[in-house]
């Protein structure tokens, strides 16, 4: 007999939910008795990962009963020459949502405040509410962060801003003189928290390349990823550029190996094979333009995407369409989950994925094949 006990936890996080990832294709196919899927719904690369990076950690596997470099010192050193900034200012972790829970750990108390975008990646309020820390959400204005407005947001107990640039899940970007003067306006006592996971997509010249500005910011702090354009998702991997003062304080509390050693070494290797990642931005781009062109033939638009993602309004409940593909084998996100209850978020795929999924939607748009 089993006795029911309330073991209660701390208040902070009593009332967080539980982080929604996109539906597992396993799942999918005993679910619906399905052979094919296509999986869109969490902006992985679907060209996978550099061949240098697989070799890579086949090679690596022979020293799996070693634990990795705590500090992943040759990753950094690499990433210290790719992106010529110094190697103290960088820290490699479990994901860079690892590195967002470093920074909320070391900075936030109860009580502080971190402004954000109102619809924007969510681990930034999740992580700031297990530190007791008060999320200040600025509304988007046409799916882009409102900075002016976030600075008429900062206060006495403001600590933290985030930045998701392009933002997730609307794939817009801020304007480049926009943001430079926002990240001059912001107070030298606030760390700015710019994440660029999906900046290898970009290739708009309005796009501002903030690496140079860390050294006249010591609050500026950068976010990039393995999990996207190098397709190490699975892996694991990402980094966190700033300040030599503040890297030292997040190791403080990092966990001893937090990046595992064939994350590591598949990372160092992608940084070998920049035709790789060239090549898949390219075909980002244009099959995010062709997927674009077919949504608006159907009489649909979308927030203006720089990353391998669309947000496509619907005009319509997002959960509605988005069982609706389930059923047809095609996985994408709802935007309930994500700020937008209308719209479905749809990651750029292959492009027979791709034709899987505008085919399915036709059917949904044109025939109302959706669950009642």
């Amino acid at each position: 007999m089993h006795v029911s006990v309330k073991i209660p936890t701390r208040k902070e996080i009593e009332h967080l939910g539980v982080y929604v990832p996109g539906k597992p294709i396993e799942e999918v196919k005993r679910e619906f008795g399905l052979t094919d899927i296509a999986k869109l719904a969490s902006n992985e690369n679907p060209y996978g990962c550099s061949d240098l990076a697989k070799r890579a950690v086949i090679r690596e596997m022979d020293k799996s009963a070693l634990y990795p470099e705590g500090t992943a010192p040759e990753l950094a050193a690499k990433l210290s020459v790719h992106l010529g900034i110094e190697r103290e200012r960088i820290i490699v972790g479990n994901g860079s949502d690892e590195i967002i829970r470093l920074l909320t750990r070391s900075y936030i108390s109860a009580g502080d405040e971190a402004i954000m975008g109102n619809v924007t990646f969510s681990r930034y309020e999740t992580n700031v509410r297990i530190e007791g820390g008060v999320p200040i959400t600025v509304p988007l204005i046409d799916g882009v962060h409102d900075l002016a407005g976030m600075l008429q947001a900062v206060g006495t107990n403001t600590k933290m801003i985030f930045v998701c640039n392009p933002n997730n899940p609307t794939g817009t970007i801020v304007g480049r003189s926009e943001l430079l003067s926002f990240i001059k306006e912001v107070p030298s006592h606030i760390l700015l928290v710019i994440d660029e996971a999906y900046c290898e997509y970009v290739s708009d010249p309005a796009f501002l390349q903030t690496i140079p500005l860390l050294a006249s910011h010591p609050n500026l702090v950068i976010l990039r990823t393995f999990s996207k354009i190098y397709g190490l998702a699975a892996l694991r991997i990402g980094y966190g550029l700033m300040h030599p003062s503040v890297v030292q304080e997040l190791i403080k509390v990092k966990e001893p190996f937090n990046s595992n050693r064939l994350a590591q070494a598949a990372a160092i290797a992608s940084l070998d094979d920049a035709p790789f990642a060239a090549d898949c931005a390219r075909r980002n781009e244009e099959a995010r333009n062709g997927l674009q062109h077919e949504l608006e033939q159907m009489g649909l638009s979308c927030f203006p995407s720089h990353a391998n993602f669309l947000m496509v309004k619907l005009g319509k409940s997002g959960d509605d369409v988005f069982q609706a593909l389930l059923a047809q084998g095609v996985i994408v996100r709802s935007g309930s989950l994500l700020g937008y209850p209308d719209t479905i978020r749809v990651s750029v795929g292959t492009d027979q994925e791709n034709h899987a999924f505008i085919t399915a939607l036709q059917r949904v748009i044109n025939d109302g094949d959706e669950p009642r």
